[in-house]
């Protein structure tokens, strides 16, 4: 049973859902610390022939807040910056229409930014119809107490994982050696190379799923979920 557990990112981009996508169970990692300046409220798009950041504004939040109780700030106007970036780099993709009626019903403010991002992901997911069984980690009863590898494997067991596969990013954290002592084989996944086109300028890697989502089919876009090596 191969398990994936990452946090709740805004719009991540498509390793993301390729990891999603490789296991039978993933978990919204969504009670643990929220990271300022991280992936949970900002994204990247492509403007003209450079990248953007698309920030979701939050309400004031503390060092020891987690991400499932922040919240989105109340103003309409700042939301709306959103999707009129979207709109200024995009309105001339071919999936303009689709991805739009896809996520911007969902950009809401006031709301909580965890139960967000889950939605948007999972709207995403059933849109590329994928099958694994999703799962938000508050919501298990888990040893609270755990941090770091023992919280993930903790997590594994309960989900009656023996394989954990997790961002090629986490490379530093995680011990093959420790997860092995538990039974469970730990694999990270890195994407190969992808390159589609953007329109007119030079292509830009590792933007957000809705740069994805924008210039290709579903069709295309599954192909490219497969695209990635497992380390």
């Amino acid at each position: 049973m191969k398990i994936g557990i990452v946090q709740p990112y805004f719009l991540p981009y498509i390793g993301y859902f390729a990891l999603i996508n490789a296991v039978d169970k993933f978990v919204y990692l969504d009670d643990v610390q929220y990271i300022r300046r991280g992936w949970v409220n900002r994204n990247r798009i492509k403007l003209v022939d450079n990248w953007h950041y698309i920030n979701l504004p939050v309400k004031k939040v503390s060092l020891l807040d987690n991400i499932n109780t922040v919240y989105v700030v109340n103003n309409e106007k700042e939301i709306n910056k959103i999707k009129k970036s979207v709109e200024r780099s995009y309105r001339k993709a071919p999936y303009y229409n689709e991805v739009k009626e896809l996520i911007f019903d969902l950009i809401i403010p006031d709301e909580n930014i965890s139960r967000l991002n889950i939605a948007l992901t999972d709207k995403i997911c059933n849109y590329l119809d994928f099958n694994t069984k999703m799962y938000v980690s508050s919501e298990i009863k888990k040893d609270n107490s755990l941090k770091g590898e023992s919280l993930i494997i903790n997590i594994c067991k309960i989900l009656c994982g023996d394989h954990y596969i997790n961002p090629i990013g986490g490379m530093e954290l995680y011990s093959k050696e420790k997860f092995s002592k538990h039974g469970i084989k730990l694999n990270f996944i890195k994407m190969n190379e992808l390159v589609y086109h953007q329109g007119k300028s030079d292509f830009i890697p590792d933007l957000s799923i809705i740069d994805v989502l924008m210039w290709n089919s579903k069709e295309d876009i599954k192909n490219m979920l497969n695209n990635y090596t497992l380390v």
